[in-house]
């Protein structure tokens, strides 16, 4: 007689589906910004308020192409136009060319900015050495309709940056008639806190006067949680004074749930799916004179928050004093792979007494 085995089921699975953009692309080019500006929530946030939300009775598309021999180069076009297009407006266009040192990591690499508008044609560039901290960058406009501003001829970083201290400065040198630095950062982390401060000289007129003047720095400090993978659920609340005019309060959550699926298409031991969902809010009030700096609202709240379904599915809302508008955004991953989104916004008229 033969021994009958009783084989055992498969234990229940949860999918873990992949991100919709992760890296995002703006993180592909966070070595040409300030500390300052991409800590305290403010990277995560960016992608929250911006991506997927179309510009209203506008189409846009982008082609990102990869070539399989060389992985290290990508091409990105973008074409946008209003839906009823008209013949006196512009059909704007850009391609952007770029090359990457190491595929596992984007701190290293030059890319080639070309548009049908200004800038015409663009070349960005940074290398950063993880082992000593230090990276130095560079944004050089090479061809434009007009040099109007300082920044037209280039701009210069030096950075250091380590797990709990980052300080950089910026410089324009081939322009004589304004003072070094551009700009300066000074950026350290404690723990859960993380507090830093900027100098961005604009208001004064000597180089004491600039440094004594308050609107020409910003501080902020912030309290986050969690790691930096997405696959963690994360918390991120900062506090902001900006240039001594502006007060802004922001608060980021990722959170990383499960929910319980019958899906015919997959497995029997299939019983559930991971979910990616992200709520933000920002707030900035004016604490300045009216009368010193009048491009600044008095006051404006905006909220959003987005939840992917599933690796193909991504729903987005955000709401803000002025408008309000929804998101949908589907995503193939065959190869070559797609991502088609439609967004509708609903805009509220504000009559000023």
């Amino acid at each position: 007689m033969g021994n009958w085995v009783n084989k055992e089921p498969p234990p229940p699975m949860v999918l873990v589906p992949p991100l919709f953009d992760f890296p995002p692309l703006a993180a592909r080019t966070r070595m040409l910004e300030s500390s300052y500006n991409l800590l305290f929530g403010k990277l995560a946030l960016k992608c929250l308020f911006e991506d997927y939300f179309e510009e209203a009775r506008h189409f846009s598309t982008r082609i990102m192409l990869k070539p399989i021999d060389d992985p290290h180069v990508d091409l990105i076009a973008t074409v946008s136009c209003p839906v009823d297009y008209k013949p006196e407006e512009k059909i704007v266009g850009n391609a952007l060319f770029r090359w990457q040192s190491d595929l596992d990591d984007s701190h290293t690499f030059m890319d080639l900015f070309v548009s049908n508008s200004d800038r015409i044609l663009q070349m960005r560039s940074s290398a950063y050495y993880p082992k000593y901290g230090l990276g130095a960058f560079g944004i050089f406009p090479l061809l434009l309709k007009k040099r109007v501003s300082s920044e037209d001829y280039g701009v210069l970083g030096l950075r250091y940056g380590s797990g709990n201290l980052s300080f950089g400065a910026t410089f324009m040198p081939l322009s004589l008639k304004d003072e070094c630095p551009k700009s300066a950062w000074l950026v350290s982390k404690m723990g859960r806190l993380t507090a830093g401060v900027q100098y961005e000289p604009e208001y004064g007129i000597k180089d004491g006067a600039k440094y004594k003047n308050l609107r020409n720095w910003s501080c902020a400090i912030g309290y986050g949680v969690g790691s930096s993978s997405p696959l963690s659920p994360s918390f991120n609340f900062g506090l902001e004074l900006n240039k001594s005019s502006q007060f802004i309060a922001s608060f980021y959550q990722h959170v990383v749930v499960q929910r319980r699926v019958k899906n015919p298409l997959e497995e029997d031991e299939i019983v559930g799916i991971t979910n990616y969902i992200d709520f933000g809010f920002e707030l900035k009030t004016r604490v300045d004179d009216a009368k010193i700096s009048n491009d600044i609202p008095e006051s404006t709240l905006q909220v959003a928050a987005s939840w992917q379904a599933n690796k193909n599915l991504l729903l987005k809302g955000k709401v803000g004093p002025l408008s309000s508008t929804v998101s949908l955004a589907f995503k193939s991953w065959w190869k070559p792979s797609f991502t088609f989104n439609i967004s509708g916004a609903y805009s509220r008229l504000i009559v000023m007494d």
